[in-house]
């Protein structure tokens, strides 16, 4: 069936539906010949397009194979349907959390979820009734590490919030935090058994991701929530992919719909109605809070309008 296409056709043709979406420069019409080594059409013409729409080299890879399944699967080649059916990316039964190794589950809305330099400001924003927090303790120095990870836990007990430790998670799992976020390279990290030990301890697990391959690899670990980033620009750290966007924001969201997701990077109270729109259930803030003039007012404004945008 798909010989019969051109991978030509098939890359000017998705540039032509999409490339509005995602803002693409790219005209249809300049997309070459693709040049890649397998002799499925679509697939090649799926790369080359996702090329030209921006996106790196491994989510392109890892989108031009659920271009691949998606038309094997439907039996026709249809450039207007841009792939989100969790089994074309190679993903496991969706939910993820009915899954045998899947981490303890989260509320499929996280709401406002701050992330916070210190144990005092984590117990700050708990009193004020941010519902979903993140330590992120930058030291190198065990003893402070776990100490400063116990205040934390201390300081949200009676309060409700969810409490996930950026990185540590042998001290988060000694404190009895709520969960650990990991990034990609911490997850990595990790041998199996460290996953298990995590899990067993029934402590929830969020991981950062930023584009499909990444969502594909946490998938791999069935998480208890993922986050999507950085959707704009951040100077809080070098990022390694360019801001993704709402309109991939969205994409992501629909593919991952079977987890709580976490948008963070960049996103501000003018942003958050198109973030939220996108259908992501939380919205990560860094700075926001921790350099506002009044952080618990702007919590509380925040969290009224993302319950506004929840019940709309």
């Amino acid at each position: 069936m798909s010989a019969a296409i051109d991978s030509r056709h098939v890359a000017q043709a998705i540039v032509a539906a999409h490339g509005l979406r995602f803002g693409t420069t790219a005209a249809a019409s300049a997309v070459s010949a693709p040049s890649h080594s397998s002799d499925d059409p679509v697939y090649r013409g799926a790369k080359q397009a996702c090329s030209a729409l921006g996106f790196i080299e491994i989510d392109a890879e890892c989108l031009a194979r659920a271009w691949q399944a998606q038309t094997a699967r439907t039996g026709t080649f249809d450039a207007s349907q841009w792939p989100c059916t969790p089994a074309d990316f190679g993903l496991r039964a969706f939910p993820p959390a009915a899954r045998e190794d899947a981490f303890a589950p989260c509320p499929e809305r996280l709401g406002l979820y701050a992330v916070l330099p210190d144990a005092q400001w984590v117990g700050r924003m708990a009193r004020a009734g941010v519902p979903t927090l993140q330590l992120r303790f930058k030291s190198d120095d065990a003893a402070a590490i776990e100490g400063e990870v116990q205040a934390a836990v201390d300081a949200t007990r009676g309060t409700g919030a969810l409490l996930f430790i950026n990185d540590h998670w042998r001290a988060a799992i000694t404190a009895g935090a709520d969960g650990v976020h990991l990034g990609q390279e911490d997850l990595d990290a990790l041998d199996p058994a460290e996953v298990r030990q995590i899990r067993d301890c029934g402590l929830r697990l969020g991981v950062s991701t930023h584009g499909y391959a990444e969502m594909v690899r946490a998938d791999a670990v069935s998480p208890s929530y993922i986050a999507m980033g950085a959707v704009y620009p951040t100077t809080l750290k070098k990022m390694a992919t360019a801001p993704q966007g709402v309109a991939r924001l969205a994409m992501y969201a629909r593919l991952m719909r079977g987890y709580p997701q976490v948008a963070i990077g960049g996103i501000d109270a003018l942003r958050l109605p198109e973030v939220l729109a996108t259908g992501v259930g939380s919205v990560a803030v860094v700075r926001a809070l921790v350099a506002a003039d009044d952080p618990e007012a702007t919590a509380a404004q925040w969290m009224a309008a993302m319950r506004t945008a929840a019940a709309a």
